[in-house]
């Protein structure tokens, strides 16, 4: 009994890749999505529990995007390997060591405008690349998927830079208050 076309061992790695890169495309546009309607609903006051709405499947994404490190390693996506080793160690870093640790922080804008640049770059970056490997290209998707980080990377970093900050101070203000504790009087 022949295998179907898509399970033959010449097209295992088109297929493996097209599944990766659809389940990082429904992640990551549920995200996007997610955060738009309920910016539409609540207006400003969703951003303030952008973090507590989308947080696990924010780290979900990201977890699993650490495969992309693996894929590159073994050779089945043609990319450079310590520029997304770069990307992925930063966004780890911010996600789950910066913004999980510091319940104060999740609270601030900037993890919404953080999450929706993110968002952004990783839909249109996994869009062009599950449409690669079967062999479609739209030439406005390409052009998008090669200029959109040029303008969005440097507001990422500033988005980065400001959480930094946020952070920064909110740990400096928890040191002092923790010098001076207050204790409750007995009755």
């Amino acid at each position: 009994m022949a295998l179907p076309a898509w399970l033959q061992p010449r097209y295992r790695k088109n297929t493996y890749l097209f599944i990766y890169y659809l389940i990082q495309f429904c992640g990551h546009s549920w995200i996007f999505t997610n955060m738009t309607v309920r910016f539409f609903s609540f207006g400003e006051d969703s951003m303030v529990d952008t973090f507590y709405a989308i947080g696990l499947v924010m780290r979900l994404c990201q977890s699993i995007s650490l495969l992309e490190l693996l894929h590159i390693y073994v050779g089945i996506e043609p990319s450079h390997l310590f520029p997304r080793f770069l990307q992925l160690t930063e966004r780890i870093i911010i996600l789950f060591v910066v913004i999980t640790s510091q319940e104060e922080v999740q609270e601030k804008y900037v993890v919404c405008v953080l999450f929706i640049f993110w968002n952004l770059l990783d839909m249109v970056r996994y869009t062009y690349s599950m449409l690669s490997v079967v062999g479609i290209s739209y030439t406005v998707l390409t052009w998008l998927s090669q200029t959109l980080w040029m303008p969005v990377y440097p507001l990422c970093v500033l988005a980065e830079g400001m959480y930094y900050t946020y952070s920064h101070l909110y740990s400096e203000r928890r040191d002092v208050l923790g010098v001076f504790p207050f204790k409750k009087k007995k009755m």
